[in-house]
């Protein structure tokens, strides 16, 4: 088959199911595969494919605490966004940083090295004005084992805080365990992710 008419018939397929089925999906892999011409399908699927098995096994190596430590910190600034981030990173690294270290390595503590292996970190920080940073969870249970968040206080006379805290599976989230607080100005704060 031509070149451009496997092109028009994937970007035909991607229309009619509403893009349920990309271009880069298995399907096209199995059907260009019965042909023998695995390298039309979408060379960058094929590239991604080839660096995770490197990627997840360098992961394994790791251990976790080492792995929490930096997702943590870039979970973190992606959640401050452009306009937070310059403003608070050196209290953030100096204060509040060292202390989810700590609580995620006491927590690894408790569990033990059996645990610890099914454990993963979330992808996707909340946005707007939602305090979720980021959550440790079993991926086997799908169950949080901490929940670190950020919340915008307003103090009156004193102006805007940013109070770090993270909560435990261990009460059912509901106590605050503090880590810190960040004083922002008078003025409003911008919103998560901006």
């Amino acid at each position: 088959m031509k070149k451009w008419i496997q092109k028009s018939l994937m970007a035909a397929v991607a229309l009619v199911t509403l893009g349920f089925i990309t271009p880069s999906h298995e399907i096209w892999d199995q059907f260009l595969d019965e042909r023998g011409q695995k390298e039309i399908a979408g060379s960058t699927g094929t590239a991604v494919a080839a660096e995770l098995p490197t990627t997840f096994t360098e992961a394994e190596e790791a251990p976790f605490f080492e792995l929490a430590k930096a997702t943590a910190r870039d979970r973190a600034y992606e959640k401050f966004g452009s306009k937070i981030g310059p403003a608070i990173s050196d209290e953030f690294d100096q204060v509040i940083l060292p202390k989810i270290e700590e609580a995620i390595e006491m927590t690894l503590v408790s569990i033990g090295d059996e645990g610890g292996r099914s454990l993963s970190i979330s992808e996707q920080p909340a946005g707007g004005y939602s305090e979720k940073i980021f959550h440790i969870f079993d991926t086997e249970s799908g169950k949080d084992l901490l929940r670190f968040h950020v919340r915008t206080d307003k103090r009156p006379l004193d102006g805007y805080y940013f109070n770090f805290h993270y909560h435990t599976s261990e009460d059912g989230y509901s106590r605050h365990i503090e880590l810190g607080d960040i004083f922002w100005s008078k003025n409003t704060p911008p919103k998560w992710l901006s």
